[in-house]
């Protein structure tokens, strides 16, 4: 039945009608149907601006059409990098005229010759309307190098024909960090930690190890200039803990030489001490006694009981944002009596189908919730209630995405894990937990804002 565009709708659903699913009737990996999609108002993770800038004094040139340049340009004005930003648009005479390659050259070259300082390295993104039109990107970027021998150049994508298939943009805007690096000697002393948007959390398992061995340990979150970024192709070993970096440790590893050990991001203790024993046999160093291990799990334990402690029964919703097992993490809370009602989450990581299966045998009724189904929009005003006031915390959420669709001012304001990692995890997790039971936060203000840490980048 059709309907008027402008008729008016009901913008209040009872919570019933915002689209879930019991997790013991979700299927796997997809709970949901893939359709139109919908944006919710928490902003805090990364985009491929926000990452590219992670190399220093890198240049961004951004060509596309003109309507598709509004969110990259709005993002790097947000962040502060105007002027390490540049775009080319592509327009209708270009299609027509089948000079897509001419436009992406001499517009790049236009840009290079008017910045006030040639930049060492140039990330070119281009588009979808180049791959419907079957540019040449090889010929591209090979005149480019050929005209600026003293620039790095690299192809990036913003694409959203790539989402579906293949690497995802994401994974492929990781990769890209890395394949400016240049050959050279390998010390057999320093390690990188690679993909990451955020610096990896000093008192985190991975840091703790890697610099109790003694280790030069480099991370691009922490290089001040392009030298600094270049030296980490000295590493022998290339650690990742976010899932979507992986791909890109194994293309460089392929690349420079060495090795790639691709930890697992986790909740559960067992696997925690296999992914860190495996790491060990990679850096050739001792692994972690028993004493030392049942030591952080007592602290764990401890930490989990304190949370249940403090917050009792409260509801808790976790969403995808926070980190990259969300399943691992309810299933980790609710085994330890936390009232974990909803997850925020579109999809179902591999990773995470242990904590799938346990939660659909002992947590079934909790409920999970897509963030980009069109019915979400009415998510905010379905979950809040008149006398909801009176309560002291109505739901403490854990992510940005959480926190906007359960309009909260009680949650955890971290995006990617926040450079967590192995049990460290787990006790900082509750500890920013409790602090946000007790402390409210302006959470419209915070989630509104692009890239939560982003300010790393303008160096």
């Amino acid at each position: 039945m059709l309907k008027k565009v402008n008729e008016k709708q009901n913008t209040r659903l009872s919570a019933d009608e915002i689209p879930h699913v019991r997790i013991a009737d979700a299927n796997f990996p997809a709970p949901f149907r893939s359709g139109l999609e919908y944006s919710s108002p928490a902003r805090g993770t990364w985009n491929i601006v926000h990452t590219g800038m992670l190399i220093p004094e890198a240049h961004e040139i951004f060509v596309c059409a003109a309507g598709c340049l509004r969110g990259v340009v709005l993002t790097a004005a947000e962040m502060g990098a105007q002027d390490r930003f540049s775009t080319v648009a592509v327009r209708e005479n270009n299609l027509l005229d089948g000079d897509m390659e001419d436009l992406v050259i001499e517009g790049v070259t236009d840009i290079i010759n008017k910045l006030p300082k040639r930049p060492p390295a140039v990330l070119v993104y281009t588009s979808c309307v180049h791959h419907f039109t079957g540019v040449d990107l090889d010929m591209i970027y090979a005149t480019l190098r050929s005209r600026f021998p003293d620039i790095d150049f690299t192809d990036c994508y913003m694409n959203p024909i790539m989402r579906k298939s293949g690497l995802t943009p994401d994974q492929l805007m990781r990769s890209r960090l890395y394949m400016l690096l240049h050959e050279r000697e390998k010390d057999p002393n320093a390690v990188a930690i690679i993909g990451n948007d955020l610096p990896t959390d000093e008192d985190s398992d991975l840091m703790r190890v890697l610099k109790g061995a003694g280790l030069k340990v480099h991370e691009i979150t922490s290089c001040k200039n392009y030298a600094e970024y270049q030296e980490m192709a000295e590493s022998s070993v290339y650690m990742s803990y976010n899932p979507d970096a992986a791909p890109g440790g194994d293309m460089l590893a392929e690349r420079l030489g060495g090795t790639h050990y691709a930890l697992r991001f986790s909740f559960d203790y067992d696997e925690i001490d296999g992914t860190f024993a495996g790491l060990a046999g990679a850096l050739g160093i001792e692994p972690r006694g028993k004493e030392e291990i049942a030591s952080l799990r007592a602290e764990c334990e401890k930490e989990l009981a304190e949370t249940k402690k403090l917050i009792g029964d409260t509801p808790v919703s976790i969403d995808y944002t926070f980190c990259p097992r969300p399943l691992g993490l309810a299933r980790l809370l609710l085994d330890h009596g936390i009232n974990v009602t909803k997850v925020y989450v579109d999809g179902i990581p591999g990773a995470d189908r242990p904590a799938f299966d346990s939660l659909r045998k002992d947590h079934p009724e909790l409920l999970l919730y897509p963030t980009v189904h069109p019915g979400m929009r009415f998510a905010r005003t379905a979950n809040v209630s008149e006398d909801d006031t009176a309560r002291k915390v109505r739901m403490l959420a854990i992510g940005q995405k959480a926190a906007a669709f359960e309009e909260t001012d009680h949650f955890v304001n971290v995006v990617e894990g926040g450079g967590m990692t192995g049990y460290e995890a787990v006790t900082r997790t509750c500890r920013l937990m409790r602090e946000a039971f007790l402390e409210k936060k302006e959470m419209r203000e915070l989630v509104q804002v692009k890239g939560l840490g982003c300010e790393i980048c303008v160096r």
